[in-house]
């Protein structure tokens, strides 16, 4: 994210930009803390301090919050902004884990359970680009999946039965029906 705010910032097609990172990176950190976050609702900033940021600009033109601001009542407007804190922070964990329940619900809408059998006929992907072009066919074998390590890792064996040494992931195997 950080590169994401610095990018159109520092770059310029007729000028060089290769130290102007270091005089626009507190802006784009400024923003970012500054900014509430999809997953808690609040600022990285009010998350650790309790209160909102006070911008410059407020102080300069004197804006309702700074106006109202109390010195005696402030030790009283500081306990209760603690107790006010802890409970934000609850209301926080609450959105995180909404959000985290939407987040695994939408990647997991569109993905497909597979697993493979000892014993099932499969193609293996080709690792290395050596001496391919573009009409190379992307898978090699037929393998028989020789030993289950764990959901999602295979031991393979040639046809003859001759068990390779590395384990394969499952998505680097196909389904091979011969």
């Amino acid at each position: 994210m950080i590169l994401q705010g610095l990018k159109p910032r520092i770059f310029n097609r007729l000028n060089k930009f290769d130290g102007r990172w270091v005089a626009e990176l507190p802006a784009v950190l400024w923003s970012l803390r500054m900014t509430p976050s999809n997953a808690t609702g609040f600022t990285p900033f009010f998350m650790i301090y309790g209160s909102e940021v006070i911008l410059p600009t407020d102080l300069e033109y004197g804006s309702p919050r700074v106006r109202a601001y109390d010195e005696q009542g402030n030790q009283t407007s500081l306990t209760n902004a603690q107790d006010q804190l802890d409970e934000a922070r609850d209301v926080a964990l609450l959105h995180l884990g909404k959000y985290q329940q939407a987040l695994q619900w939408y990647h997991s809408r569109k993905v497909w359970g597979r697993a493979l059998n000892v014993g099932d006929l499969v193609l293996r992907l080709i690792q290395s680009n050596k001496g391919r072009h573009k009409l190379t066919p992307p898978w090699e074998g037929s393998f028989v999946v020789a030993q289950v390590l764990r959901p999602g890792t295979y031991k393979l064996a040639t046809p003859d039965g001759q068990i390779l040494t590395n384990a394969w992931n499952i998505e680097q195997l196909s389904h091979f029906y011969p």
